[in-house]
Parts: C-alpha cells; structure tokens; sequence
C-alpha cells in the first residue's frame, strides 16, 4: 500500500497544493452553507501531542466531526511515549487501529520517523523545524483576500523559526518572492537559504525589506521551548517590531498575517493585528478547512 505523509510543504507538488487551497475555500463555503459533507465517515484521527496547542487540537478535532469523523487526542501522559515506547513501535501500532496520524513535536525526526513504520498518512503539525499546516491556512487566507499568490512580495520579520522554513518552502512551491529579514545571528537554516535562492533575498533591516510588500508576517519572538531566551530576545528583537509606521512602508492594500498566539507589545502593535490590514482571525480559522482538503487528500490518495 503506497501511503502519501505531510511531512512538509515539499511531499505534495505544485498543483496539488494549488488544487488544495481550492478545495479548502470550496469546503470552507459548504460549511457556512450548512452543507459539510461527510467525508471522514467512521474515519479516525489520532493527535499525538508532545508539544500542546490550542488551534492545531480544535481545528483538527472540529474538521473531523464536522465532516463525520472522530479524534483522539493523546498527549505524552497518555501514551507510552512518554514512558521510553520507541516511536517505530508507536507508529506501527496506531496505524493499525486508526486512518490519520497528526503529530505536534520538537524533534523533525520523530515525523520521520512515524512516516517510515506508518501505514496511515503522517500529517506534521508542527516540529522545531517547520509547520506545514500553518502555511496551507496563510496561502488560503491570501488566496481568498487578493487572489493568487504567485509572483506576490512577501516579507517574513523576526525569528528564522519553523515558521520561517516552512514559508521559505512555500515561496519555492506557490512561487512568490520571498524577502527575510531577522538579526544576522538569527537566520534561518543555511541549508534551506541556499537551496531556494531562487525565490529568496535576505535583507537586515526590516524597513528596507517591507517596501512594496504585499504580506507581511511575523510571529513570536521566543518560541515553545525558549522561554530562557525570553529576555536576551526582547533586546535582539526590538527593531523588528511590526507597527504601524513599519507597515506603511509596504504596499497600502498590504496583509498583515501572524500564526499566533501573539504577544501584543513584543513582536506586532496591538494597533497593527487589530488594524484594517490584519488577517489573523481569518488565518487561524482557515487552519479549519485548509486541513479538512489536506485529509481528504491524504485519504483520496492511499493506493494498493
């Protein structure tokens, strides 16, 4: 059986991501219309948290019943994961009781891992190194304010986080200009810069890089896991505050996106992700559809 993971934003092509986002907004109308159609009937999900959330367990958990199916959520307290189970031998027993596996993790290798002992679809919900899923939800979110990305000047501020890789590979697969602009000592992988070069430019300051920007994104300063950073990041950080001041330096029609939570006063005005511009909220509720085209997806494409 040839099973298809998510893994990152690389495991699907360039069409069937955009084929993707259609399908998201195509179900995103259904559900306002009433008309979610049953399409994980008596399907089962497990969520395997490591790493806890709230978007990624409620969009998850709601796409599931919306659409007729069922979730369990197993944090490291339920599981013998936590208890030194090898995650091969996870894998290999979940997969045979369930029809999607979600994980939400620190280490990029444990995905990897459950996807190579899985015979169900590996679905990333974050790791330390990217979260494909975010970026699904930040293209549809684009998608359905200003149309299609492609050949748009999207600016990433702050951190060269997961979330930074993840829209470093989302410029390579949507194909739009990519500008990253973070302190030099806090660059995204080397590995990834040089790899998608194409589509990518590294500017330091963060008012030279938002000129004629079409979206600007940014989030946490200090991510889950570096809260010991928290203060020695502050300092770094305070130029690359996105304000209002900063924000009119883009494009007027400009979107401000954030994958949150948000710390108001850190890294984004509060003035900014209330502001006119921002599409946080949309953002996170798309989180709900573009995952409910990622699972159908996965389970349209299980093969014998």
């Amino acid at each position: 059986m040839a099973v298809r993971h998510f893994l990152t934003l690389l495991d699907l092509s360039k069409n069937e991501l955009d084929t993707l986002i259609q399908r998201a907004i195509e179900l995103k109308a259904l559900q306002k219309n009433g008309k979610c159609p049953p399409l994980f009937k008596n399907k089962v999900l497990a969520m395997v948290f490591e790493k806890s959330s709230t978007r990624t367990r409620v969009s998850f958990e709601t796409a599931m019943a919306q659409c007729g199916g069922s979730s369990i959520f197993l944090s490291q307290n339920d599981t013998q994961l936590g208890r030194g189970e090898p995650i091969g031998d996870m894998a290999r027993v979940l997969s045979r009781m369930v029809d999607f596996i979600m994980v939400r993790t620190y280490s990029h290798d444990t995905v990897k891992i459950f996807s190579q002992y899985s015979k169900v679809p590996i679905i990333n919900a974050l790791t330390d190194f990217c979260h494909p899923c975010q970026l699904l939800a930040d293209v549809q979110t684009y998608v359905e304010q200003r149309g299609s990305i492609q050949g748009k000047k999207v600016v990433w501020i702050g951190d060269g986080n997961n979330m930074c890789h993840s829209y470093m590979n989302a410029a390579h697969q949507f194909d739009f200009e990519l500008i990253i602009s973070t302190p030099v000592a806090y660059k995204p992988q080397a590995e990834l810069m040089q790899k998608f070069a194409k589509h990518i430019t590294f500017i330091t300051e963060p008012e030279q890089a938002v000129k004629n920007a079409d979206l600007i994104t940014t989030d946490v300063w200090a991510s889950m896991g570096q809260e010991a950073e928290q203060q020695e990041r502050m300092q770094v950080f305070k130029p690359y505050q996105v304000t209002n001041e900063l924000l009119a330096l883009a494009k007027s029609d400009a979107l401000f996106m954030h994958c949150l939570p948000a710390h108001r006063g850190e890294e984004v005005t509060a003035e900014v992700i209330e502001g006119s511009q921002s599409v946080v909220w949309q953002q996170a509720e798309n989180r709900l559809h573009s995952q409910k085209a990622l699972l159908e997806f996965l389970m349209n494409n299980i093969s014998n």
